[in-house]
């Protein structure tokens, strides 16, 4: 007795939409203002990701300017499948990027850049137009 697979297809396997979409560019950048394309939200610091964006809300995490980045500030981005992950650390580059962080990201997979934030949205951007599946964390004041 041969079993069909019932509707829909059992056998079709759809992955998640998330890898089938393009990281959103950032359309502006300037002091404590982030706009990213898709969104009609202004942030201060932002995640993004193929497909998404919004606040990084540094009082999830308890994340302040030193230590800095940590890997649970990360861990979202990461979770959307992005090859690269781009950090902005802020105009004046006050927000520090621990080893641990670089190390969570690399034991990934993900290949990171750590940047000064308007450095960091040209090279996310840059990556954007070339069809890397990236991501990003940026801090767009100190």
């Amino acid at each position: 007795m041969r079993v069909e697979p019932s509707w829909p297809n059992q056998l079709l396997k759809i992955p998640p939409l998330n890898f089938l979409m393009t990281s959103p560019e950032i359309a502006s950048l300037s002091w404590g203002q982030m706009k990213v394309q898709g969104s009609n939200t202004t942030y201060k610091d932002c995640k993004v990701w193929p497909g998404g964006s919004r606040t990084w809300d540094w009082r999830e995490t308890g994340t302040e300017h030193s230590p800095g980045v940590q890997p649970a500030d990360v861990k979202e981005v990461v979770e959307k499948g992005v090859q690269t992950l781009v950090i902005g650390r802020g105009m004046s580059e006050a927000l520090k990027v621990p080893s641990s962080t670089v190390e969570y990201l690399k034991k990934h997979g993900i290949d990171v850049r750590v940047l000064q934030t308007e450095q960091a949205v040209k090279e996310y951007n840059a990556l954007v137009a070339q069809g890397v599946r990236v991501g990003g964390v940026f801090h767009s004041t100190c």
